[in-house]
């Protein structure tokens, strides 16, 4: 099962060690999962956050 983040700074945590980071963008609303070794880490923020938050990360980005 998925965990949910609630917090951008537990997102910028765990995406340091997370393999690679899929984005799902629907209307008003970005999904943003992070898979790591052991969970997958989703975060559903709005495009303008999603778009700052993306912009700082350095692990592989997959559009869905």
């Amino acid at each position: 099962m998925p965990r949910e983040i609630q917090s951008e700074e537990e997102f910028l945590e765990i995406v340091e060690r997370a393999s690679e980071c899929r984005v799902k963008r629907l209307r008003d609303l970005v999904k943003l999962k992070l898979r790591t070794p052991s969970h997958l880490y989703t975060f559903k923020t709005d495009p303008g956050t999603a778009e700052r938050l993306l912009a700082g990360i350095k692990v592989p980005i997959i559009d869905v």
